[in-house]
């Protein structure tokens, strides 16, 4: 508290008429004398001025209210106001009684620019009461000013969809500090109402996720008291890059009968590109050739051997419409396919027996009227003799027959169909009645005794497509179970020798053959999943074929493919081309694609005998009337075909999900003694044939398997494979590489353009003491999900590998019944009682649904026998897991039992 006297610089001037008090140095001036009661009273505020600003040239009001008060006054920067400059206003308080003193006073401009620069101008409200002095709070008058240019204004950007913005913003100097807001397109922003906004303390916008509907011009606008200014707008475009749509479906053909073209688009609309997002990179539209099947007229087989001469005296031919079957729309075949005739009178039995009697009688009778009564016991007895010896001459001709239709002239020996098959009891489980085998140790596969010279059997070979194979030379060989004598050497000569197959490999490790006869038989390439069944009565009675099945290197033979087309299968090679089938053979093999049909357009190719390469069937859109169809399962493609020659599994994707299953090997030398040590990784298509490649190259670099084999699914994303290696001890090992990782080219992955793909990771221990290495295989596809794979082994020991080399193979070449699960016989009568359509549908259809075939309804209907068709693919399904007994369980579901029992009777054992 401070009190009035002539210290002050500047006292306050009173009226003449004022009182005064005087008491040594203090000088006062009493307007009012405070009542008696309140005479001991200190002023109080009621109202103490504030802060204000001054705008532009506009004076300010200062206001200052106190009771109970005697005299108050203001004091600015430590000077008296003159008196002249206050307005005071005197009242009295009506709930106290107290007079109430109120002051004013103006600030104009000029009187704050005196000190301007010195210090902030400031005012203080002095009241006095008889007591003592009071001094409200300082009140600072400022001159208010915005200046116009922005310390730091908004840039314009260009930013992905759901990228995050950053609008920087720094207002312009002023005084009062200057308030900020942001408007898009002239209008305020709200972070409240739209929260993807927000807006920082030190005023900058960010745009949490860009949207397309943030494109626009954006203004950072700051404002206080004396104006309001706006930044330059920004501009802020949001852009999106295009992305492909799916393929769209193929066209129709463009020819109507034969080869033509069709094609199918996508456009860039999955997004479109937007704000200067970059177009979709590959092509629109693709196109393909095709063929559009003819019509095909049926037309009648030859009729069929008149049937016996039945017990009506009436037999019976016929015939089919199977020369061609119509197809593809055209028209059936015209005329009778069932034709009669009455037997002549020699032919019916009943007539020739009664010419018998008749002839019998009219003899006995002239006889008896010639001779006399006396010879006519001896008549008698010649006739009956003659009746015997007649009926025992029908009965031998008619078993003739019956023996003759069942039994093929082709086949001398029948030990091969019913050796081994012992009697049984006739209430046998049904389980069991499947599982009777032919012993194969004490019978030798043999076709009419002996192989004959093929000087001696030229007339028994058709092939109007293709080269015949040289002739083996002169003499008899015998087939014993399926394996044929001579070297291996000779027949892969004579193959390659021939103008088709001159990329034919000239050795035998992935190459099998055999001789084969109507009975069929197997082929397998050990240790590559690809083999070649040939089913019973696939190859005509009467013709003996060398087959051979061989798979291609890559090198050695390259498919020609576009687009986002991949090789899915090894190139299976079969022949020779041209030979004649009655039956289609299937050719089992390896596929790498992923479990996701819809993502792929899968095609089978085969190369035709001028060496280009032809489309014969696209997968999910196969025609029964075809000669190919395609049964695909997880990893392994049935290729049923009814023409020899060279195949393959092309894949197009239809999305960038399709993926193909690669199998990761990792091999390291089994013996190390350097400093250096090196891992390779090969990266291959998870088909055993490629698999069982790379083992044998590194059995010959002696190097071993160091982790179980991998599966990765890369993807048609464009994007190359990385692969590196982390975790190294650091105190024993250090890398050699040079940079992080390494990469192989997606394009070298995806076409298949070489063999075995691999990397080698060179790596240095410090010390060759040292033994153990463990780290961390990292593979990913760039800007796609990885794999890692933690390695832990000891260098110095030489380990089994963790693949085998060896599988359960069997022989490369079987023939004959030794080639299937199903004796030859048992399969005959389960193909008559289920072709036959049943009302109940206990046929073949149930059959096929029975073994999760029936997705494959319209292919087996297609053919004659829908049986047998069904029982070559469960045969090529499970040659060495097939389960006979589950065979005879669906039998027996099926309700054919009686049937199976009749099987086995005493004629046939």
């Amino acid at each position: 508290m401070e009190h009035g006297g002539q210290g002050d610089r500047n006292t306050p001037k009173h009226s003449p008429s004022s009182p005064r008090y005087t008491s040594g140095e203090h000088t006062a001036t009493v307007t009012h004398p405070l009542p008696a009661a309140f005479s001991d009273l200190l002023p109080h505020f009621l109202v103490e001025p504030d802060d204000v600003y001054i705008v532009k040239n506009k004076p300010v009001t200062l206001t200052c209210r106190s009771t109970p008060a005697t005299q108050i006054y203001f004091k600015c920067n430590g000077e008296w106001v003159h008196q002249d400059d206050h307005l005071i206003e005197r009242t009295v308080d009506p709930a106290t009684g107290l007079p109430v003193m109120q002051v004013k006073i103006d600030i104009s401009r000029q009187q704050v620019e005196k000190i301007f620069g010195l210090e902030d101008y400031w005012c203080q409200c002095v009241a006095w009461s008889t007591t003592g002095t009071q001094k409200s709070q300082k009140a600072y008058v400022r001159i208010a000013y915005l200046r116009k240019n922005f310390e730091e204004e908004p840039l314009g950007k260009e930013v992905a969809l759901d990228q995050e913005v950053l609008l920087r913003c720094h207002p312009p100097e002023g005084v009062p500090t200057a308030e900020v807001e942001w408007q898009k397109n002239e209008e305020l922003i709200d972070p409240k109402a739209d929260p993807n906004f927000f807006i920082t303390v030190d005023h900058n916008l960010i745009i949490k996720q860009a949207r397309l509907a943030d494109t626009g011009n954006y203004t950072c606008v700051a404002k206080n008291i004396v104006a309001r200014r706006k930044s330059s707008s920004a501009a802020v475009i949001v852009y999106v890059n295009g992305g492909w749509s799916t393929w769209a479906t193929w066209s129709a053909c463009s020819a109507i009968c034969g080869r033509g073209w069709q094609k199918r688009s996508r456009s860039c609309t999955n997004p479109a590109p937007l704000n200067g997002g970059t177009a979709c990179e590959g092509q629109s539209v693709q196109t393909s050739a095709c063929t559009a099947t003819c019509p095909v007229d049926g037309g009648w087989s030859e009729w069929s051997k008149w049937s016996a001469c039945g017990t009506d005296c009436t037999m019976w031919r016929s015939r089919e419409c199977t020369q061609p079957a119509p197809g593809t729309g055209g028209k059936a075949c015209q005329g009778l396919d069932l034709q009669s005739l009455n037997c002549t009178s020699e032919q019916c039995p009943q007539i020739f027996i009664s010419n018998i009697f008749l002839s019998v009688s009219v003899l006995l009778s002239v006889s008896i009227a010639v001779s006399g009564a006396e010879d006519v016991a001896l008549y008698v007895g010649i006739v009956a003799v003659a009746l015997c010896l007649t009926l025992l001459l029908v009965v031998l001709v008619l078993v003739y027959r019956r023996k003759k239709a069942g039994l093929d002239a082709d086949v001398a020996d029948s030990s091969i169909l019913t050796t081994g098959f012992q009697k049984i009891n006739l209430k046998i489980a049904n389980s069991h009645l499947l599982t009777i085998q032919p012993d194969l140790t004490t019978t030798t596969t043999s076709y009419q005794g002996t192989l004959r010279s093929r000087h001696d059997m030229a007339q028994k070979f058709s092939m109007s497509n293709g080269p015949l194979l040289e002739p083996l030379p002169n003499g008899s060989q015998t087939l014993h179970n399926g394996k044929l004598p001579g070297e291996p050497g000779d027949f892969v000569s004579r193959l390659s020798s021939q103008s088709y197959f001159k990329t034919l490999p000239r050795d035998n490790v992935n190459t099998s053959y055999g001789t084969f006869n109507f009975l069929g038989g197997r082929l397998t390439l050990p240790n590559t999943g690809i083999s070649l069944l040939i089913p019973p009565e696939a190859i005509p009675r009467g013709k003996i074929y060398e087959i051979y099945l061989t798979v291609q290197r890559k090198e050695d033979l390259r498919l020609p493919l576009a687009g986002c087309q991949t090789l899915l299968s090894p190139v299976v090679s079969c022949g020779p081309p041209g030979v004649v089938l009655t039956r289609p053979v299937i050719i089992s093999m390896d596929h790498c694609s992923d479990a996701c049909p819809e993502n792929w357009a899968i095609r089978l190719k085969k190369q035709s005998y001028e060496g280009s390469w032809e489309d014969v069937l696209l997968l999910g859109e196969e025609l029964v009337s075809e000669p190919y169809y395609c049964q695909l399962e997880a990893e392994t493609c049935r290729v049923f075909t009814e023409q020899l020659g060279r195949f393959a599994l092309v894949g197009e994707s239809l999305s960038m999900a399709a993926a193909k299953r690669l199998k990761l090997l990792l091999f390291a030398p089994a013996y190390c003694s350097t400093l250096e040590y090196s891992i390779r990784v090969y990266c291959t298509d998870d088909t055993q044939d490629l698999i069982k490649e790379v083992m044998q190259m590194e059995a010959q670099l002696g190097g071993r398997l160091i982790d179980e084999p991998h599966v990765l699914l890369f993807k048609d994303s464009y994007h190359n494979l990385r692969l590196s290696i982390h975790d190294l001890p650091q105190a024993h090992w250090r890398s050699k590489l040079l940079t992080g990782y390494q990469e192989i080219p997606f394009y070298h992955i995806w076409s298949g353009s070489q063999r075995s793909l691999h990397c080698t990771f060179t790596l240095e221990r410090l010390s060759v003491s040292t033994c153990e290495l463990s780290c961390t295989l990292c593979v990913w596809q760039v800007e796609g999900e990885g794999q890692s794979f933690s390695l832990d082994f000891n260098i110095s020991k030489v380990t089994a590998s963790a693949l085998s080399t060896h599988s359960p193979a069997g022989t490369p070449a079987l023939a004959g019944p030794s080639a299937f699960q199903i004796p030859y016989l048992i399969r005959q009568k389960i193909c008559s009682s289920l072709d036959a359509p049943c009302p109940n549908g206990a046929d073949w259809r149930l059959l096929a649904q029975r073994l999760k075939l029936d997705r494959h309804m319209s292919f087996f209907a297609s053919k004659a026998s829908p049986t047998s068709v069904i029982l070559d693919l469960w045969e090529a399904q499970h040659f060495h897991s097939g389960n006979l007994n589950q065979l005879a369980a669906i039998m027996a579901e099926i309700g054919k039992q009686e049937a199976m029992i009749f099987l086995v009777s005493d004629g046939e054992c």
